[in-house]
C-alpha cells in the first residue's frame, strides 16, 4: 500500500528537537556524549580538572540516587585542547534511562542510555541533503518545522561558461553552448555546486549503502524513513537523495565534439596563462556558481547573482567517473537506463581525463570556492577503481596495481584527498582483484587503522587524532576517519575499531573541550547558529533556525590567526557558534555526509557480536 506522504514520516525525536530551544546550560568540566551511549557499548566520559590525582565520580538517575560509582583515570594534559583531563568509564552499567555524572559538586550534561542512540541522528543528517537541495521547493510536509519549507532556488538552471575578467584581470573567452544543470545540492553556506565536494559527498552516501547491504541491513534506510518527495515509491530513500546529486555530476559533463579554450597554468599565486583550445568533450566543469558573493542572509530563491558554469578540471572529470562508475552497478537492476547512462558518462569521462591529464582548478573567480588541487592521481585511483569494480575490465586493474597509492600511509579522506575511497571500495566490494592483492590492501587498511589507534592512545580525549592541529572542517576530519576504522571492524571485527569509531560519536555529539554537541538539535548545547545563507535567524529574525541534524565544521586552529575571538586558542577550543564565524561554523554536504555514514554504520552494527580474542 501507498504510504501518505506527510510530516509524520520524521521520527517524534525529531520533532521535539526541532521545538523552540531552552535557555542553554553552563558549560560542564564532565563532557559526555549529550545523545547517549549504547545500552552495552563502551561508555567513557572525560573530565576536565586541575587535580592529577584521581577522584571519585558518581552516575545519578533522573531522582538524583546513586546507580554506580567509581575513580576517575588521570590522564595529564591533553594536547589537543591543553587541558589536564580524566577519564570516567562506566561501561558496566547497561540499565537503560536518563543519567548525570557528577564529581563533587560538577554536573554533566543529561544523557541516555539505549539501545540505539544513533538512529535519530543519522534520520536528522539525511534529511539535510533534501533541504539543501537545488531547483525544487522545499516542501513544508517534508520538513521538521514550516519555516523551514522555502521556494525554488535556481529552477530551470540553464548556463554557459563563464566569460569575462576575473579578480586578476585576465579575461577569459567562455563558450559557445550551455548545460542544463537544475537541481543536485547547494554545497555549504553558499549557493555553489561543486563536483569534487558533491561527488565525494554522493560517494560517502553510496558507499554506505553498499556497506549495510554487505552487513545485512539493506533496509536501513527503507521506502518511508526520510520524509521525501519520493517517499512511497518503493525505492531505498537513500537512493533516492543520493540520485538527485548524481544527475547533477552527469549534467556537468561537456558534449561530445565541444571545443573550449582553458587555462593551463593556474593556482600558482599568479595571474591565469596557458590558454590553448582544446578538445574538451568529456570533460567535467567543476562547478555552477554565483558570479559574486551575495551577502548573508539570501534565500536560494532571491539570489541575484548571474550564474556560470566555471572551467572544467581533470579531477572535477575523475570524481564525476568515479561516482558515475558506483552508481552504474547500484543502479544496474534498480534503474538500467540510468545505470547505462552513468556508465557511459564514466567511461567518456576517463577517456577525457586521460586525453587531458593536467587541467587544474582556478581559485581567481570570486563568488565560489576554488577548491585548487594539483594532484589528481589519487582521482584517478580512485576512478579507476570504482570502474574496476563495475566492469571488470583489466585496464582499470592494471592502474590499480601500479599505482603508488597501495602501500601509501595516508589516513584522510576529503575532495582533495580521495585515495581511499578507492581503498575502501577495493577491500570489500566483490571484485576480479587476485586475491593476493585483495589482501594486501585489505592488511594496509588495517595498518592505518591501527596507526589512528595509536594516535587515539596518545589523545586525551581518546580521539584518532592526537595533537593541536584541527584543520578547518575538522569534524568531518574525524568522522572520514571513522569511516576508515569502520571498514577496518569490517574486515576483521576487531572491537577496538568499533570503539574507537564510538569515541568520534561521543566528541562530536558534545564529549569535547567545549562540552558542546555541534549537531542542531542534539543534546543540551547544540550548535544553533551555522554559517548559511537560509537558516540564518540569528543574523536575521524573518529566516529560520536550522534544522535538527546539521553538522558544524567545527575547531579550526588556523582561524585563531584572522579571527580576533579565538586568539590564543588550542585545537579543539578553536570554535565558537557564530554565523559569522564561517572558518568554524559552516556547513558543508561533504561534513554531513560522513556523520550519516558514521551514525548509520553504528546503529547497524549494534547487535553484531564482538569477535573472541
Amino acid at each position: 500500500m501507498r504510504r501518505n506522504r506527510g510530516l509524520w514520516t520524521i521520527p517524534l525525536a525529531l520533532i521535539l528537537a526541532a521545538a523552540a530551544p531552552a535557555p542553554e546550560p553552563a558549560a560542564s568540566p564532565i563532557r559526555v556524549d549529550q545523545i547517549g551511549y549504547e545500552t552495552h557499548g563502551p561508555k567513557t566520559a572525560i573530565l576536565a580538572t586541575p587535580t592529577e590525582a584521581p577522584q571519585d565520580w558518581q552516575l545519578l538517575d533522573t531522582a538524583g540516587r546513586t546507580v554506580a560509582h567509581g575513580t576517575t583515570e588521570p590522564f595529564g594534559v591533553d594536547p589537543g585542547s591543553g587541558e589536564r583531563v580524566a577519564r570516567i568509564r562506566f561501561d558496566s552499567v547497561t540499565r537503560p534511562g536518563r543519567y548525570r555524572l557528577a564529581v563533587g559538586s560538577a554536573r554533566s550534561q543529561p544523557f541516555a542510555i539505549l539501545d540505539r542512540p544513533y538512529a535519530d541522528a543519522a534520520t536528522a543528517a539525511m534529511s539535510f541533503f533534501y533541504q539543501q537541495r537545488s531547483g525544487v521547493p522545499i516542501l513544508a510536509r517534508y520538513v521538521p518545522r514550516p519555516d523551514l519549507a522555502r521556494a525554488a532556488g535556481h529552477p530551470h538552471e540553464r548556463v554557459t561558461c563563464f566569460h569575462g575578467r576575473d579578480q586578476r584581470g585576465v579575461t577569459w573567452p567562455g563558450c559557445d553552448y550551455t548545460l542544463d544543470t537544475t537541481g543536485g545540492w547547494y554545497d555549504a553556506g553558499d549557493q555553489g555546486k561543486y563536483v569534487v565536494n558533491g561527488g565525494l559527498s554522493a560517494w560517502t552516501l553510496l558507499d554506505l549503502h553498499e556497506r549495510l547491504a554487505a552487513l545485512g541491513d539493506a533496509n536501513a534506510f527503507a521506502d518511508g524513513r526520510l520524509a521525501l518527495p519520493e517517499n512511497g515509491n518503493g525505492t531505498d530513500d537513500l537512493l533516492d537523495e543520493a540520485k538527485v546529486e548524481v544527475r547533477f555530476l552527469l549534467a556537468m559533463q561537456i558534449p561530445a565534439g565541444r571545443s573550449l579554450t582553458v587555462a593551463f597554468t593556474t593556482d600558482r599565486g599568479a595571474p591565469a596563462r596557458d590558454f590553448r583550445t582544446i578538445d574538451a568533450g568529456g570533460l567535467v566543469h567543476s562547478k555552477v556558481a554565483d558570479v559574486a558573493w551575495t551577502p548573508l542572509p539570501t534565500a536560494p530563491a532571491a539570489d541575484p547573482m548571474p550564474r556560470f558554469l566555471y572551467p572544467p578540471t581533470t579531477a572535477a572529470t575523475l570524481n564525476m567517473v568515479a561516482v558515475a562508475a558506483q552508481a552504474a552497478r547500484i543502479w544496474r537492476e534498480r534503474d538500467p537506463a540510468f545505470a547505462a547512462a552513468a556508465l557511459a558518462a564514466a567511461t567518456r569521462g576517463w577517456a577525457a581525463a586521460t586525453r587531458v591529464p593536467d587541467l587544474y582548478a582556478s581559485s581567481d573567480f570570486t563568488g565560489s570556492g576554488g577548491y585548487g588541487d594539483r594532484t589528481v592521481s589519487d582521482e584517478r585511483f580512485w576512478a579507476a577503481a570504482q570502474l574496476f569494480v563495475t566492469t571488470g575490465d583489466p585496464a582499470y586493474a592494471q592502474v590499480i596495481t601500479t599505482s603508488p597509492y597501495l602501500g601509501d600511509d595516508g589516513v584522510d579522506l576529503s575532495w582533495g584527498s580521495t585515495a581511499l575511497a578507492g581503498m575502501m571500495t577495493l577491500a570489500t566490494t566483490p571484485n576480479r582483484l587476485p586475491a593476493a592483492t585483495e589482501a594486501a590492501i585489505r592488511a594496509q587498511l588495517l595498518r592505518l587503522a591501527d596507526r589512528l589507534l595509536g594516535e587515539r592512545a596518545r589523545s586525551g580525549y581518546q580521539l584518532p587524532l592526537a595533537g593541536r592541529k584541527y584543520v578547518w572542517g575538522s569534524n568531518a576530519t574525524l568522522l572520514n576517519r571513522a569511516m576508515l576504522l569502520g571498514v577496518a571492524w569490517q574486515i576483521s571485527h576487531r572491537p577496538a575499531y568499533r570503539a574507537a569509531m564510538i569515541d568520534v560519536a561521543d566528541y562530536v555529539f558534545g564529549r569535547n573541550a567545549l562540552d558542546r554537541s555541534y549537531v542542531t538539535g542534539f543534546g543540551s548545547r547544540p550548535m544553533r547558529h551555522p554559517h548559511h545563507r537560509f537558516w540564518a535567524q540569528a543574523a536575521d529574525p524573518r529566516f529560520p533556525e536550522p534544522p535538527p541534524g546539521v553538522l558544524s565544521g567545527g575547531p579550526n586552529d588556523g582561524a585563531s590567526k584572522a579571527d580576533a575571538q579565538l586568539r590564543g586558542c588550542i585545537g579543539q577550543t578553536c570554535w565558537r557558534d557564530d554565523w559569522q564565524a564561517f572558518t568554524v561554523n559552516e556547513v558543508a554536504i561533504n561534513w554531513n555526509a560522513p556523520l550519516v555514514w558514521v551514525t548509520a554504520f553504528l546503529d547497524a552494527t549494534r547487535s553484531v557480536p564482538p569477535a573472541k580474542g
